[in-house]
């Protein structure tokens, strides 16, 4: 047997021996493994969520490079990818149990490669018909359910004490892609990088030359760097294995659905807005480059997602996430002040402020409800299993294969946020030439939420 402080490589690829809530093991060589795995983990996801959000930048150039679609097929495809991402959730959620958090992690990026760069070509020919934008959006929607399959397997890795923390760190590093996708695509599409490559860009009235499809395939040798680090440096783990079967009771729990309900208001809103803050910026403001700005809000709340587990874990995540929904609904209702309207031009300062406190308070909730859902379904578990005679063992291992498939699960119902919001946005303008409409529907929501998260939790809480 191994007694080197190295990261214990000797046991393979797949472990058999996995004990986290175990002091010993996880002082001894616990840690390591876990945190070996969480920071491979980590940039996959991040690039994952740049991925996902690919259409955020694209959509508001593609009319640059001689395309001539209307605002609402614009917005249409930055929701789309939601679409598919909220859906493909559900299986990626039952994946590592099923395949191994190594296995599925090399795949599941790997296979991203494939949207972008068919995106690549696709904004190179103009007469590329609306359809074809469809089904690449669609595709890339694949990224967004890398999250649950991400979550899941992380989960399994870290003892219940240090759940809270790791679970924002890759969540909330993983939601920095979309920031950081929205910082970097701008810079790329102004330089030729793939000339090699069929990318000659397109003028632009001042002269300048628009590179859109750098957007895409700036992330194809990243992609393909960490799909090769997830293969040879993360682990599959033997106690984590479990059918679909031993996975789909967890969908009769009613916390499930109560939580899918918070989580929709969090991690929806983060990434909802994530995708349609830079096209509905470019309708109340159109003389501002908003695309030079927009990344602030992805990572205002990828970073507090980081925190917001953190903070949970010491104050508890059901305060932490009432208190959240409180702010999100006030500031939901200081946006109106900021509007342009018949008799105001709208301040856009003001505006881009209180969308920044918007992305920061979404993204803390979702770290908190990330929190809880983890508590709640480790302790729901292990008192039944102990309730029916089972084995202290069987307990923790059931819990973890329940945890892993809330997280998983409820990550997409909140995702369906993602095309709720966007779209809201471009039928509220389209109907009534104002978002006014649609953020007023968010704002009930989040009083809902305040109340809901009181009336089942907050009353409990200590």
């Amino acid at each position: 047997m191994s007694h080197s402080s190295a990261p214990q490589r000797s046991e393979g690829a797949l472990l058999t021996d996995w004990r986290p809530d175990d002091p010993a093991f996880w002082q001894q060589k616990g840690h390591r493994i876990a945190s070996r795995n969480l920071w491979i983990s980590v940039p996959s996801l991040l690039l994952a969520f740049c991925v996902w959000m690919l259409f955020s930048a694209v959509a508001v150039n593609l009319n640059k490079v001689g395309f001539n679609f209307t605002t609402d097929q614009l917005f249409m495809l930055t929701a789309l990818p939601s679409v598919s991402g909220a859906l493909l959730r559900v299986p990626y959620s039952f994946m590592v149990p099923l395949f191994g958090g190594r296995r599925w992690t090399a795949f599941s990026t790997g296979i991203l490669i494939i949207p972008c760069l068919w995106l690549g070509f696709a904004v190179q020919d103009s007469t590329t018909p609306f359809s074809t934008f469809i089904i690449i959006s669609l595709l890339c929607g694949f990224a967004g359910a890398n999250f649950a399959s991400s979550m899941a397997n992380i989960s399994f890795f870290f003892p219940k004490e240090k759940q809270g923390g790791a679970l924002g760190i890759n969540g909330g590093m993983g939601n920095l892609g979309v920031s950081v996708m929205q910082l970097l695509a701008p810079l790329a599409i102004s330089m030729s990088i793939f000339a090699a490559f069929g990318g000659d860009g397109v003028v632009q009235e001042n002269g300048s030359r628009l590179y859109l499809e750098n957007a895409a395939w700036i992330w194809v040798p990243l992609l393909a760097v960490f799909t090769l680090a997830a293969w040879f440096g993360m682990n599959d783990l033997a106690t984590s294995k479990a059918s679909i079967r031993d996975q789909l009771p967890v969908l009769l729990r009613g916390h499930l659905w109560i939580m899918s309900f918070l989580y929709l208001a969090t991690f929806g809103s983060f990434i909802g807005f994530s995708a349609g803050f830079a096209m509905l910026a470019k309708t109340q403001f159109p003389d501002v480059d908003i695309m030079h700005y927009a990344f602030f809000g992805p990572l205002f709340g990828a970073l507090a997602r980081t925190a917001g587990g953190a903070i949970s874990d010491r104050w508890g995540g059901t305060r932490v996430t009432l208190v959240n929904f409180i702010m999100m609904a006030i500031f939901s209702a200081l946006l109106f002040t900021t509007l342009p309207s018949a008799s105001s031009e709208g301040n856009l300062i003001a505006f881009f402020g209180v969308f920044l406190m918007l992305f920061l308070t979404a993204g803390l909730g979702s770290g908190s409800s990330f929190q809880m859902i983890s508590v709640i379904f480790r302790k729901l578990t292990m008192d039944r299993v102990k309730a029916q005679g089972g084995s202290e063992a069987q307990a923790m291992r059931e819990a973890a294969t329940d945890t892993a498939a809330a997280l998983g699960f409820i990550s997409a119902i909140g995702a369906i946020g993602g095309f709720f919001i966007p779209k809201a946005f471009g039928t509220s303008l389209a109907l009534t030439g104002s978002p006014a409409g649609a953020m007023k529907v968010f704002l009930v929501f989040y009083v809902i939420c305040v109340v809901v998260t009181w009336v089942v939790y907050g009353r409990k809480a200590k």
